[in-house]
């Protein structure tokens, strides 16, 4: 199937770009495509128009900062930014979650920006991001607004971002302590994912402050709150007797979608088996970045 007529226009400036798509929402921003372009030949999404960013300076861009932020740029593929030394030194475990992103051609192509703008509960980077503290940059005809990736998804497939608003950078904090991922795939898409970092007090010894988030389970990746509190203040040798010591209250808390992906019992009991390799993983590395 074809998709509907269009127009296509190229955008050499982000400014260009916000008045080419229209403060209606009859035109679309266009870089990768691979989730926006079948979507549009299954006729599941229609649009008057088409802007391309490709051509857009600085969107590919990835930096750490004056202020020890890394920044990626929204254009950034997968690819990109799996094999960025920035990325590699500093987050590792971001490169090898990009590596392994859906498969050759999406990881070629596809973009963190329209990965994270398309809102798909069953995806990669939303989770980590969360995990990371992560803002994403959004630039409009009002201004620029910063979300942090904990808000940005608002439900399944729909976002706060407003069709003339153009996300331009994920920026986060350089991370100062371990930083893990796990999933579990069903064909090129996570299941149940779980991501989680955390950071050490001045004397390294115990953990000042954790951040564990659970995604592909509901519309959007949920926080373990319950853990979070459990990890804070105590030592790396304490961490798995007091995660087993609130993991089935934490699970028992998250909303779980029962699909294809597999029931809530089932989602629930890999979250709790990821969570706890997570911890080991980071254990292992002597609970430092």
């Amino acid at each position: 199937m074809l998709p509907t007529p269009f127009e296509f226009e190229r955008a050499s400036t982000i400014a260009d770009a916000i008045r080419a798509v229209g403060q209606e929402g009859d035109g679309m921003f266009y870089s990768g495509g691979t989730e926006l372009l079948l979507a549009m030949k299954m006729r599941v999404i229609h649009t008057e128009r088409l802007i391309d960013i490709k051509g857009i300076p600085g969107l590919d861009r990835i930096v750490l900062n004056d202020a020890n932020e890394l920044e990626i740029g929204s254009r950034c593929t997968h690819a990109k930014i799996a094999g960025d030394p920035v990325i590699r030194e500093h987050v590792p475990a971001l490169a090898s979650l990009c590596a392994e992103v859906a498969n050759v051609r999406v990881r070629s192509v596809g973009t963190i920006g329209g990965n994270l703008c398309f809102g798909e509960p069953h995806a990669d980077p939303p989770t980590m991001l969360g995990a990371l503290d992560a803002r994403l940059v959004l630039q409009g005809p009002s201004g620029t607004r910063l979300v942090h990736a904990d808000d940005f998804i608002r439900s399944e497939l729909e976002t706060v971002r407003e069709p003339d608003e153009l996300l331009t950078r994920v920026v986060f904090p350089r991370p100062s302590g371990p930083v893990t991922y796990r999933r579990f795939k069903h064909g090129e898409r996570p299941s149940v994912n779980v991501a989680m970092a955390w950071s050490l007090d001045a004397n390294g010894r115990r953990i000042r402050s954790a951040r564990v988030r659970v995604g592909a389970l509901g519309s959007r990746p949920q926080p373990l709150k319950a853990v979070e509190e459990a990890l804070q203040g105590i030592s790396v040798a304490e961490v798995r007797p007091a995660i087993e010591a609130v993991l089935p209250t934490a699970l028992d808390e998250l909303e779980v979608n029962e699909d294809r992906h597999g029931g809530a019992d089932y989602k629930r009991h890999l979250a709790g088996v990821l969570l706890l390799r997570n911890a080991e993983e980071a254990i292992a590395a002597g609970g430092s970045a």
